[in-house]
């Protein structure tokens, strides 16, 4: 259940980025949702191998490429997902930034309770 709720907020989060950001375009807010649950998907399978393959560059920059692989996700899922545009680098970082700190926000305060 925690679960489901967090993707649901995570979608609303992709909407709000796409609405304060410049260079991401959502269709919907359906789309957004969709959105939301693929980057879910994305990162239980593929975010464990990046993390693992770049540990070096990792610990190099201390934990700052973390930010890459978080950005890179944020485009493949926009990129998977029809009726969602992301304009480049810059428009996935702040996206993918916005929606890591909603969904760190969210896991505090579902931890709470």
């Amino acid at each position: 259940m925690k679960s489901l709720v967090k993707i649901v907020l995570v979608g609303l989060s992709v909407f709000l980025a796409a609405n304060y950001i410049n260079g991401i375009e959502v269709q919907s807010l359906g789309t957004a949702m969709v959105m939301s649950l693929v980057l879910a998907v994305l990162n239980l399978v593929i975010r464990p191998i990046l993390k693992f393959f770049t540990i070096p560059i990792r610990i190099l920059t201390l934990g700052l490429f973390t930010l890459v692989i978080n950005t890179f996700l944020f485009w493949l899922a926009g990129t998977l997902v029809d009726g969602i545009e992301i304009d480049g680098f810059i428009p996935a970082f702040l996206g993918s930034l916005l929606v890591t700190i909603i969904s760190w926000l969210l896991e505090v305060i579902l931890d709470r309770k």
